[in-house]
């Protein structure tokens, strides 16, 4: 494998040494007490090695598709990747993904930052306003600790500039911190509204010798929810009053000294907008670097993804007709029949995503070990409790103690959920992912 730049490798190898116990679900109890590198010693086979269910599984071969898909697609049109690893916090993904050539990891919290730190992430973008001076007192500290950290965050008010230079002065910071001005939109997410509003707060932070202005973000995925013509055009008009900022900017002076300017966008929905944005000439003398700041692709999914993904649709820039794969299947077990029709089984909301969509059936492993395709429309999950899914059953048959096997939607609401996930080859076990959420 590839050895990742910009994180503390030795680090996420030590996750090797944690002791598999009690506290991660679906771990086979036989496994107890070693730890996490004895047990992948073993090849452990899915099925034959103990997991309880429910259990999320992630399949290496569309990890691996996806990694080099989406990092091909940005080589080719000159885009840089920062991935936004609040999709899995997973050190070991964030790993793989700095191995493909991702220019640094997003956040958007402090806590997850520390996470990011705690493995020795050397690159990473804040894609929220950062006022917290308890944060900003540990931020300080790791920046004057760490002079290969580099960190960048938005700022989107000129309270809020003041709030961090302040906070950021109290504690006697010796960096600066670099900032973006983040410009938003009516009715959308954070983000100066106007581009008058994120000029004053550009002017402010130049006059600060606490902050430091590198570039321009925003946020275009907070825009629509569809790929409809009406939210592809509001997409586009959002990311050409972005380039106007940049260019307004520049033109100002404000970038003046800087070797490079950053500018990011660039959710999982609409990134073909954003890089056909992106890749249009900048103002003369500029060096941009264009930052997309996707996190849905590695993982992908049978859902809310599935329809948006510029690479599942048509897409605005050549390359990558290959689709991501998803990565995620949920197996659950058939406990109950109580009436014709409906089946429970041992998965709830405490397990999987629910806020886009409800798990997909698409697979049954019987008393017989062989797992069988579900037909499209055989049976649906219809609603879930805290631990049981709710199966409506109309062509296929499940019985008591087969096992389904379930696509997801929105990754993001799964991995939260799981602590320890277990990667496959085929039925064999090659890695357990660590989450930290």
């Amino acid at each position: 494998m590839v050895s990742a730049r910009g994180i503390n490798t030795a680090a996420v190898r030590s996750l090797h040494d944690e002791r598999i116990d009690w506290r991660f679900k679906g771990m086979p109890s036989e496994a107890f007490g070693s730890t996490v590198g004895e047990f992948l010693k073993q090849r452990p086979k899915l099925y034959d090695a103990g997991f309880v269910g429910p259990l999320l599984v992630l399949d290496d071969a569309a990890l691996q598709h996806n990694l080099q898909t989406m990092a091909d697609w940005c080589a080719l049109h000159g885009l840089q990747l920062a991935p936004h690893g609040k999709t899995t916090m997973a050190p070991r993904l964030f790993e793989r993904q700095l191995a493909t050539g991702s220019w640094g990891i997003t956040a958007a919290n402090v806590s997850q930052l520390r996470v990011y730190r705690a493995f020795g992430v050397e690159r990473i973008m804040l894609a929220n306003q950062l006022l917290d001076p308890s944060g900003l007192a540990w931020l300080a500290g790791e920046l004057e600790a760490s002079p290969e950290f580099e960190f960048s965050c938005f700022v989107d008010s000129v309270r809020g500039a003041q709030l961090m230079a302040e906070a950021l002065a109290h504690h006697g910071a010796s960096r600066r911190v670099d900032v973006l001005v983040e410009l938003g939109s009516d009715g959308a997410r954070t983000g100066a509204r106007t581009i008058a509003e994120a000029r004053e707060i550009a002017d402010l932070v130049l006059e600060s010798p606490m902050l430091r202005l590198v570039g321009v973000g925003g946020y275009e995925g907070a825009l629509g929810h569809d790929v409809s013509e009406q939210t592809l055009s509001t997409v586009d008009e959002y990311l050409g009053r972005l380039r106007d900022l940049v260019a307004e900017l520049a033109q100002a002076g404000h970038f003046a000294g800087l070797d490079e300017v950053i500018v990011t966008c660039g959710g999982s929905a609409y990134f073909d907008q954003v890089a056909e944005a992106f890749t249009e000439p900048w103002p003369a003398g500029l060096q941009v670097v264009p930052v997309l700041r996707s996190g849905g692709y590695l993982l992908h999914d049978d859902g809310f993804y599935r329809v948006r993904s510029p690479f599942g649709r048509e897409h605005r820039l050549a390359g990558a007709e290959s689709p991501f794969h998803p990565a995620m299947r949920v197996w659950a077990q058939v406990t109950s029949r109580p009436e014709r029709g409906l089946a429970l089984l041992t998965m709830g909301r405490r397990d999987v995503s629910f806020d886009q969509d409800l798990p997909e059936p698409q697979v049954i492993r019987g008393a017989d070990g062989e797992i069988r395709e579900l037909a499209a429309g055989s049976c649906e999950v219809t609603s879930l409790a805290d631990q049981h899914a709710f199966l409506t059953v109309r062509d296929a048959d499940p019985q008591i103690g087969d096992w389904m096997g379930f696509g997801l939607s929105h990754p993001c609401t799964v991995f939260d959920k799981w602590p320890l996930i277990p990667v496959i080859a085929g039925d064999t076990v090659i890695d357990l992912v660590r989450t930290f959420f």
